[in-house]
């Protein structure tokens, strides 16, 4: 659970509406802190610059630079800060442009607001978090060719990998999106046990994130 007054948030969109409705649904949250909005990608990497919000809810058909390109850049300047994508596309390449700025959730506008407020306390515990409709798109380039492309390196021939039968445990839940408060739940261990567990897979698939660490167990058939 998220500590009272504790989270900043950012609402990029050029919407009035949106914005409005976006913004009446985090008030009533006890846990929201602060609440920001822009209206372009610009004076989102700025604000982002100056303040480091803890959640941005992030627009794709943005004026000026796209809500991709000021993912990536606020990615840079603030890599803490956690992104999620609220957009009315599916489009397979778009997905996979998010992917590759560092989003931390992709979600289609039309989601009910108390599903948004869930995937905010996931994302923010450590979990990747991704529209239904929008899994079979990611399971689908996994197979393309291409792949490698997406860490921009060539891929090289190394040992099988050997995990735990715990970390295995552990590296399903996240596949599944699961947080490390909810795995811990749901493995009956300790949160402090659950980010170990986390760590070690992270380092073993010599991976930086829980991201990556999904896709790759994807694509190699580990899980």
């Amino acid at each position: 659970m998220i500590e009272t007054n504790s989270l900043s948030v950012l609402i990029v969109e050029d919407h009035a509406l949106t914005r409005f409705g976006l913004k009446t649904a985090l008030e009533a949250q006890s846990y929201i802190k602060s609440i920001n909005e822009v209206e372009d990608g610009e004076t989102a990497v700025k604000v982002c610059q100056d303040a480091s919000p803890d959640i941005i809810l992030m627009d794709l058909g943005l004026p000026g630079i796209n809500g991709i390109d000021a993912t990536k850049d606020i990615k840079k300047s603030t890599p803490d800060s956690k992104i999620i994508i609220l957009t009315s596309h599916n489009n397979q390449e778009e997905v996979w442009a998010c992917l590759k700025a560092g989003a931390n959730a992709y979600c289609h506008k039309d989601i009910e607001p108390e599903r948004l407020l869930q995937v905010i306390e996931s994302v923010h515990d450590g979990a990747v978090w991704f529209d239904p409709t929008i899994a079979d798109l990611i399971l689908k380039k996994l197979s393309n060719d291409n792949y490698s492309a997406f860490y921009q390196q060539e891929e090289v021939e190394e040992e099988k990998i050997q995990l735990t039968y715990r970390e295995m445990e552990v590296l399903k839940l996240i596949v599944d999106g699961f947080s490390n408060a909810e795995i811990a739940e749901k493995l009956f261990v300790s949160i402090h046990t659950a980010k170990a567990h986390v760590c070690n897979i992270l380092q073993k698939l010599s991976v930086d994130d829980r991201t990556q660490a999904a896709i790759k167990a994807l694509k190699d058939g580990i899980v």
